[in-house]
């Protein structure tokens, strides 16, 4: 999938623009109510080994909320505030650490260009942000995520009680997940942009990884296939990249990625890129050698099928869980059809027995986390599906090396089939749909490798 531009000129039209920043802390702070204060935390900087830090990844909610990239600071949303509702405590610019480090955006520009009301120090935040707190009746936060921010957040509280003989503590805090992940649910044009921009890229990756993928080479060879196109077009790998090949892909998680390629074998990939903190997460399985066997080609039709079903069922109006459903009843109905489960499919999904070919769930949401925020329930009720919900559709049949009860030659068989898929004001939007997966397809791209 050659493109024409260079991957820094088609992406830099991508950010998400400061009015949607903006526009989401209004939203907000208006569910929050007038007498709360909102406070969350950057992600920290974590460490590797010794001195050798993880790469560093902004906490998902704080990004949605600000754009803002750097570890070491904190939001306040102060509804109704008279001088200003959004308030940034942040690192100042410090010409020794910027010297090791790079420059810091600092307390002027988080104003200029990050669109805040105020900006401090974060190291003068507790002297500053109780007398903000004061008089508030609730604190939305995320208590119980970072102890060391859990711990500050009961220091404030405590030099409050003591401001001028005891301020006005808040009565309560509330868990601000409720709120702001509802939110994050729904995706804007500009969300959407981003991701099939992150589609298109994990797409890329995995074309090239089924062109390299051939018998005697590695599952890690394929994997740094996947890693050097999304690093080359401006994205980081979402998650670690699972490359499974033979019996490794009835592991659901595999992710040793050691073993040597067999002709003979399928290969499982599961990959997805991350650009501007936005995920994708595409999953194709295909033969080795280039030609499915009649077992591997039987069960893949199955899992083709009941994914291409599961997808018609991502309508605005629908449940969450009709995907899943249908899935089942396709898979169930392949296996029964083909002698791996035994007895009427009706039966079978009662009793839950095609769960030993398929342990999974068909779905998750998709966004700024690979498994995202939001309710998959509402009043015990399967949520329903609207416009702006992405979520993949990943139906699989994995059987065991070891499952005695199947001939041999069905043995260590595991399948997968994954797209991420928007509902839309009419239908759906497939947007991974740049990865063959009809086996005519896979088979005619892998013997042109």
């Amino acid at each position: 999938m050659p493109h024409s531009q260079p991957a820094f000129q088609r992406h830099l039209a991508l950010n998400i623009a400061l009015d949607e920043f903006a526009r989401r802390r209004r939203q907000l702070m208006k569910m929050a109510g007038e007498d709360a204060v909102v406070l969350i935390a950057t992600a920290p900087e974590r460490m590797r080994n010794a001195d050798a830090a993880w790469p560093y990844r902004q906490d998902s909610d704080f990004h949605y909320l600000s754009g803002f990239p750097e570890p070491d600071a904190v939001l306040a949303l102060l509804p109704g505030r008279q001088h200003g509702e959004v308030v940034l405590f942040c690192r100042e610019r410090d010409p020794e650490h910027e010297r090791w480090h790079g420059p810091s955006i600092g307390t002027e520009r988080a104003v200029a260009d990050y669109g805040m009301d105020d900006a401090f120090p974060i190291d003068d935040i507790d002297d500053i942000l109780p007398g903000m707190i004061e008089g508030r009746g609730r604190v939305y936060c995320h208590f119980g995520r970072e102890p060391q921010f859990d711990a500050q957040l009961l220091g404030w509280m405590r030099r409050l009680r003591q401001l001028r003989g005891g301020g006005v503590v808040p009565k309560e805090f509330v868990a601000l997940g409720h709120l702001l992940h509802d939110l994050r649910l729904y995706k804007s044009r500009g969300e959407l942009k981003v991701m099939r921009a992150s589609a298109a890229i994990a797409a890329e990756a995995h074309v090239a990884a089924m062109t390299l993928a051939r018998a005697g080479r590695h599952e890690y060879e394929v994997e740094a296939e996947v890693l050097r196109i999304m690093r080359s077009r401006g994205a980081v790998a979402a998650f670690p990249p699972i490359v499974a090949g033979g019996v490794n892909a009835c592991t659901m998680h595999y992710v040793a990625n050691r073993a040597p390629l067999k002709s003979g074998d399928l290969l499982l990939i599961d990959a997805g890129a991350e650009l501007e903190c936005y995920a994708s997460d595409i999953s194709r399985t295909f033969p080795i050698n280039g030609r499915f066997s009649r077992e591997q080609r039987a069960l893949y039709e199955v899992v083709l099928t009941a994914q291409q079903a599961a997808i018609d069922e991502v309508q605005p109006g629908r449940s969450y869980s009709a995907a899943h459903d249908v899935a089942i009843h396709v898979i169930t109905e392949g296996l029964c059809a083909l002698g791996l489960l035994k007895g009427d499919p009706a039966e079978v999904i009662a009793q839950g027995s095609y769960k030993r070919f398929y342990p999974a769930k068909t779905s998750h949401w998709l966004g700024l986390d690979v498994h995202d925020v939001g309710d998959y329930r509402v009043d015990g009720e399967s949520r329903v599906l609207e416009p702006g919900m992405v979520l993949t559709v990943e139906p699989g049949i994995y059987i065991p090396p070891d499952d005695m009860s199947v001939p041999e030659a069905w043995r260590g068989i595991g399948i997968r089939i994954e797209d991420d898929v928007a509902v839309t004001r009419d239908g759906h939007e497939v947007l991974t749909a740049g990865v063959p997966k009809e086996p005519e397809a896979l088979e005619a791209l892998l013997a042109a490798r």
